[in-house]
C-alpha cells in the first residue's frame, strides 16, 4: 500500500527558506511586479489571441499534447488553469515590454559591439628566428614553398603539425592585440608578414574572415540582454520588504546582512 505524506503551504515556504532559495524567489516576485507596473504605465495590452498562442507554445515546449497531459502537469506543479494562464500572461507581457523598450536599440548595440563578434579562420607557425620567418614569408609569396610544407618542417607539436597549423575559428579577443590588428585588416586568403611577439615570429595564413550577422537569434539575444540589464537596474532601485509571517516584516537588505547566530 502506498504511504502518504501531507505537505502544507507553511512547510513549502520553510523548505524554500532552508534551501536558501528566498533571494531568487524574491527577485522573481520583484521582477514580475516591475514588469506588470511598467507595462501598465506604458499602456501595453495583451490580446486574447496572443495569450492563446503563448499558452499553446508553453504546452508545446513542455510536450503537453493532450488535455489529460496538461492537467497532470498542472497538478504536478500545483497550478490551476487560471494560474497557467497567468504564466502565459507574464511570458507575453515580458516579451512585449522588452520589444517596446529595446527593439530600436538592438541595431545600434550590434553596430557598437560587433567587432568583438568578428571571427577568423587562420593557420599559424611560430618561429624562434625572425630572419628565418621573413625568408619563409618571401618564399611563400614567390610560390617557392607552400604553407603546408612550412608547418610540417617547423611545427614541433604533433597534432598542430598534422592539422597544418590550423588554429580554428577565433574571435578577435582570442588573439594578441598586435596579431588581431593585422589579421582583421587582411584580405583573405592572405599570408601576413611575420608578426613578432614575446612568443616568437608568427607566420600566419588568414583563410577567412567571418563578419557577424544580425540574424534572428542574435537579435533576440541582444534584446534579452538589454532587457535583463534594465530589470537588474530597476530592482536595485527598490528596497524590498519581506513578510516572513503575519507579525514580522524584514527588509531585503537586512536579509543580506544577517546577524550571525551561534558563531
Amino acid at each position: 500500500m502506498t504511504k502518504k505524506i501531507t505537505v502544507s503551504s507553511a512547510e513549502i515556504i520553510q523548505q524554500i527558506k532552508l534551501s536558501c532559495q528566498i533571494p531568487s524567489v524574491i527577485e522573481g516576485i520583484t521582477t514580475r511586479k516591475i514588469i506588470a507596473s511598467t507595462a501598465e504605465e506604458l499602456g501595453i495590452k495583451v490580446e486574447l489571441e496572443e495569450l492563446q498562442q503563448v499558452a499553446d507554445h508553453l504546452r508545446l515546449i513542455n510536450n503537453l499534447r493532450r488535455a489529460e497531459e496538461t492537467l497532470a502537469w498542472l497538478e504536478k506543479h500545483c497550478l490551476s488553469v487560471d494560474e497557467f494562464e497567468e504564466v502565459a500572461y507574464i511570458s507575453l507581457i515580458s516579451s512585449k515590454l522588452a520589444q517596446h523598450l529595446f527593439t530600436a536599440k538592438v541595431e545600434p548595440f550590434f553596430v557598437e559591439h560587433h567587432l568583438n563578434d568578428a571571427q577568423v579562420v587562420m593557420y599559424e607557425v611560430v618561429l624562434d628566428d625572425e630572419d628565418l620567418a621573413m625568408e619563409l614569408f618571401y618564399a611563400l609569396t614567390e610560390g617557392e614553398i607552400s604553407f603546408y610544407e612550412i608547418t610540417h618542417q617547423y611545427i614541433h607539436n604533433l597534432e598542430l603539425r598534422r592539422s597544418g597549423g590550423y588554429r580554428g575559428i577565433l574571435h578577435r579577443k582570442d588573439l594578441r592585440p598586435e596579431i588581431s590588428a593585422a589579421v582583421f585588416a587582411a584580405t583573405p586568403p592572405e599570408i601576413l608578414k611575420p608578426i613578432v611577439t614575446s612568443k616568437g615570429a608568427h607566420l600566419i595564413l588568414v583563410e577567412e574572415l567571418i563578419q557577424p550577422q544580425l540574424d534572428e537569434m542574435l537579435r533576440n539575444k541582444i534584446l534579452s540582454d538589454l532587457f535583463s540589464e534594465w530589470l537588474k537596474q530597476q530592482i536595485e532601485q527598490f528596497e524590498v520588504e519581506i513578510e516572513l509571517n503575519s507579525n514580522i516584516v524584514v527588509s531585503k537588505s537586512e536579509l543580506q546582512n544577517p546577524v550571525a547566530v551561534g558563531l
